[in-house]
């Protein structure tokens, strides 16, 4: 656990006790800060309270005398409106603080690979952080992904924090500094808590904010936002730049074309081979991660030997049973329309059996239409119904579902019973998950049990008969 020194005797304010409130909580109260905490669910107050986290008291509580308010990266600061606790801080001055700037603060020797981007970002941070600990290097991995910041070992100059940095953590981390920064991709996502597709650029780039003459940009120019921000930076020589590129050829830089991963023309890897990196999506996250490892000092011998070893990520095109003719993959991951589209590209030509559903982001799934055609049933659940129906209905096979149980069991019976070679029940919701699930862990949790459940049932359906 890190130890804040520097809030010794210093009131803190924690808004927010999910995971990384509650690290945060524990973290500064072992630093000898005065934590006063909240969250507006009572069932989070009610952990806090049993963990022994002091609640605060709101009716009584003179913001004049809290020096720093650490803010929890689900609650709003800005848009769609800032949270009332949010502007009696601001009254009095406080500037909301993530749990990265307390990190960085607190461990300014070490050095920092910070991964953002809309999609890919869990797997190119965990692939970075596994293949550093093959070479044999000191790494703390976590950040917006698995362990909260204030949970990571210490480490000083001959260590490095890989931290998955989402836009949020970003807008509230002034003076968090990367050695290394990487920028995946934008796409449309969390519009309405930054405002608009501007707002939301804006915070992505911040990832580079503070980036230092030494340091390097590792940038994906497919997509026309990261391309005009690689342009701009280009010509400003603000700071060193590798592009990378699943698209295109570069001269100078890392690409992939026709699945072979190249530096500088050089070819390094046939990643077409990597059963747990399928698709397109997956092979920017490869050659993202090769960028900053190259720039980090490691050679391509090692990074290609690590990367062939990565065991992938649970929720991410994670195979979750094969039984009979049937795969199962989760993954839950897919919260939006683009990465949905990632994944039904990974199974293009087997007879699939789509799973999707939950709460449905700005924009739809429109984008997907032209996949349809090559799925063989959709079995759609959750708040989605109401908002995805137009779009599904009439043009592919489509069962609608209460509950995300009811969707694998009626797929996978349609599966079982159908008996295809290679058919695949899918799960890519291109939805939040949380009209039943409190996040996409628990979603994917949920259907690996309910595929047990499936072919239990079938197993013991054939036995009966």
């Amino acid at each position: 656990m890190i130890i804040p020194s520097s809030f010794n005797e210093q009131t803190v304010f924690v808004l927010g006790l999910g995971r990384s409130g509650r690290s945060v909580a524990h973290s500064l109260f072992k630093a000898g800060a005065h934590v006063l905490a909240w969250d507006d669910q009572e069932a989070a107050r009610h952990t806090a309270k049993i963990q022994g986290i002091p609640l605060a008291n709101l009716a009584s509580l003179d913001w004049k005398n809290v020096h720093h308010l650490f803010l929890s990266p689900g609650i709003p600061h800005h848009y769609p409106a800032p949270h009332p606790l949010v502007l009696k801080a601001q009254s009095v001055g406080l500037h909301p603080t993530s749990d990265l700037e307390i990190l960085y603060r607190s461990q300014p020797n070490a050095r920092y690979v910070g991964i953002t981007g809309t999609n890919g970002k869990s797997t190119t941070t965990s692939l970075i952080g596994h293949i550093l600990k093959e070479s044999g290097r000191l790494v703390e991995v976590g950040g917006n992904l698995g362990i909260p910041a204030m949970d990571l070992n210490p480490l000083e100059k001959d260590g490095i924090y890989v931290l998955e940095v989402s836009s949020y953590q970003l807008e509230t981390s002034p003076n968090l500094h990367f050695n290394i920064s990487i920028l995946l991709n934008i796409t449309p996502d969390h519009l309405d808590r930054h405002g608009g597709m501007d707002g939301y650029i804006r915070a992505k780039k911040l990832i580079y904010k503070n980036a230092r003459p030494q340091d390097t940009l590792v940038i994906s120019v497919d997509d026309l936002h990261c391309l005009k921000i690689y342009e701009s930076l280009k010509s400003s020589e603000k700071i060193p730049l590798l592009p990378i590129s699943v698209n295109k050829v570069l001269s100078d830089g890392i690409y992939v074309k026709e699945g072979i991963l190249y530096e500088n023309t050089h070819p390094v890897l046939n990643v077409k081979q990597l059963e747990r990196l399928k698709g397109q999506h997956n092979w920017q996250n490869i050659a993202a991660a090769y960028g900053a490892l190259r720039s980090l000092g490691l050679e391509p011998e090692s990074i290609a030997k690590g990367i062939s070893s990565f065991p992938g990520l649970a929720h991410r095109q994670e195979v979750v049973a094969r039984h009979k003719n049937v795969l199962f993959v989760n993954d839950s991951k897919a919260t939006n329309a683009e990465a949905a589209e990632k994944v039904l590209e990974c199974y293009q030509g087997s007879p699939l059996y789509w799973i999707l559903g939950g709460r449905p982001k700005e924009g739809g799934i429109t984008t997907l239409t032209p996949y349809f055609s090559k799925i063989k049933h959709a079995f759609l659940f959750g708040e989605a119904k109401s908002s995805f129906l137009p779009t599904l209905q009439g043009n592919l096979p489509l069962t609608l579902c209460d509950t995300l149980e009811e969707a694998v069991s009626r797929a996978s019976r349609l599966a079982f019973d159908n008996q295809e070679q290679g058919a695949v029940v899918l799960l890519a919701p291109a939805c939040a998950s949380w009209d039943q699930f409190s996040d996409f862990e628990a979603r994917g949790n949920a259907f690996c049990m309910a595929v047990k459940t499936a072919i239990e049932e079938e197993n013991s359906s054939r036995r009966s008969t």
